[in-house]
């Protein structure tokens, strides 16, 4: 129930505006960074919303981000469902790249020093013979690990498949920090 009362209290904090604002804070290099440079991982602008939401709130010190869906390099989304027009493979690196997404959401709001990921929430587009959603999501889960260390990286997780998502796109995860 605290976990209810807590993401309730999130979504009243969020601004009615969907105009988006990052948080501001002091961007300091620190070993999160100097571990993605280590990785060979540049991250990518962090999306904006494409509807009525905001990317990210706070609420005391855990972060919500919203669901974030995976963008090709020229900016269109990648879209299709997995097991039909995405293999298996495919998928991961979407959901790999949703990963880069909400950690680059994640600086855009938050010293990545201090992030904990907490949960991921995978939702996989997929036909109803698709069995493999848990190994879609595990890209974006093993990314986290890689990126934050066990400690602060391993996290609670659901990975469920849906017959649509919007804008048809393969894989939308969203994360509690």
């Amino acid at each position: 129930m605290i976990a209810v009362a807590a993401l309730s209290t999130a979504l009243v904090l969020a601004p009615s505006s969907p105009k988006y604002t990052p948080r501001a804070h002091t961007c300091t290099m620190g070993k999160t960074d100097d571990r993605l440079a280590e990785l060979g991982i540049t991250l990518p602008a962090a999306p904006a919303p494409l509807a009525s939401y905001v990317p990210c709130v706070r609420s005391g010190n855990m972060l919500y981000l919203s669901g974030s869906v995976p963008f090709k390099e020229d900016g269109t989304l990648h879209a299709g469902k997995v097991g039909a027009e995405y293999s298996l493979e495919q998928a991961q690196a979407c959901a790999r790249t949703v990963g880069l997404q909400l950690i680059a959401t994640l600086k855009a709001n938050s010293d990545l020093d201090k992030v904990r990921v907490v949960k991921l929430v995978g939702f996989v587009n997929s036909p109803p013979d698709f069995y493999q959603q848990p190994e879609v999501i595990n890209a974006c889960s093993d990314l986290m690990v890689e990126v934050f260390g066990k400690e602060r990286g391993t996290h609670a997780r659901s990975a469920v498949g849906t017959s649509v998502l919007p804008r048809n796109v393969p894989v939308e995860i969203e994360m509690i920090a």
